[in-house]
């Protein structure tokens, strides 16, 4: 395991995250504290989790396993998220200061700590304005409810806006961004990371074997089935199985993924996850184990060092399709400058 700076911040954070939406749902209490307990012995410190991840149960399920490793809670860097509803009423879910007051508070509770070393908004809040949402997370760190915070699901402009109106009121800045990121997903380059690298935000990827589709388990055309997300629900979220395997692009990449794993001797999540780990502005990636298993075959990836051409290979074929403007090569080209001049 490498350890990297949560964003421009002094707290130092694993190179790969544990992601606990499963917690609660896929994964029950016993066997989320066994994949703690195997996350933390392969040198592992941060936790990722959210109030809305099964209603509250994951940060309920990750307090008691704090409370019961003593000798690892001092260690561990936790991080949760605030914004999605937590209840049926107008209040119960957005980023007013009305509503994270109560959802910190409460996620504080069930994760049995004074204090959140990450506190996130889970995606943007359109009706909020961005003053009351900042004021509320620097008084949260001024008060020591928190360490720091960062957010969720910002688009580049976004994140730019909050950072320069946190500057300009001299409050506390972010230090993180989290967005979907993998080789099947990699649309935030245009925008976004460029804003993470001009503010110093640290990138936490999630989604980053693309929904399980970069780990090799579906084959072309064959419709998923079995104990598999997939399997269980094709129609699930964004990487819904008809749309995915009609798009010759996906299985290009995971041809790749898979002779790069072959030449490893190393399964295609840990090809995935590698490259994924060494992006630019990427501090650490959320991986989303429902298994020990599958745990250990994903931490694996921190042994593993791509070389240049491979690492080159998987970003051309991986290339996503960006249209003429305003993100093309031509209007790229009109966006760069040659230090001697001329075209």
């Amino acid at each position: 395991m490498q350890y990297r700076t949560l964003g421009s911040s002094g707290a130092v954070v694993s190179n790969y995250a544990l992601g606990t939406m499963t917690f609660g749902a896929e994964a029950t209490e016993e066997q989320s504290r066994a994949i703690l307990d195997d996350y933390f012995a392969a040198g592992g410190n941060f936790i990722d989790t959210a109030d809305v991840y099964s209603t509250g149960v994951s940060e309920e399920i990750i307090g008691r396993w704090l409370a019961d490793r003593s000798e690892l809670r001092d260690r561990a860097v936790v991080a949760t998220k605030g914004r999605f509803p937590m209840g049926q009423a107008p209040n119960d879910v957005g980023t007013s200061r009305r509503h994270l007051v109560r959802a910190l508070d409460e996620s504080l509770r069930r994760l049995g700590v004074e204090q959140i070393d990450l506190y996130q908004l889970h995606a943007w809040d359109p009706i909020t304005p961005l003053e009351e949402t900042l004021r509320f997370l620097h008084d949260a760190v001024t008060s020591g409810k928190i360490a720091y915070y960062g957010f969720s699901n910002f688009l580049g402009w976004q994140l730019t806006k909050a950072v320069h109106v946190a500057k300009a009121h001299g409050w506390s800045a972010p230090v993180t961004l989290q967005p979907q990121y993998s080789l099947l997903v990699r649309e935030i380059e245009s925008e976004i990371v460029p804003a993470s690298l001009d503010a110093g935000i640290g990138l936490l990827p999630w989604s980053p074997l693309g929904g399980g589709w970069l780990s090799g388990k579906y084959k072309r055309d064959q419709a998923p089935a079995g104990a598999t997300r997939l399997g269980e629900n094709p129609k699930r979220g964004m990487e819904a199985w008809e749309a995915r395997n009609a798009d010759p692009r996906t299985w290009d990449v995971i041809d790749e993924v898979e002779a790069t794993a072959g030449r490893h001797g190393v399964s295609p999540s840990q090809v995935a996850l590698a490259w994924l780990a060494d992006r630019p502005a990427v501090t650490s990636v959320i991986l989303g184990a429902r298994t020990v298993e599958q745990l250990a075959d994903n931490l694996a990836a921190a042994d593993l060092r791509l070389t240049a051409e491979e690492t080159d290979w998987l970003t051309e074929v991986s290339q996503p399709r960006l249209g003429v403007y305003p993100y093309g090569p031509m209007a790229q080209e009109q966006r760069s400058r040659k230090l001697e001049g001329g075209r």
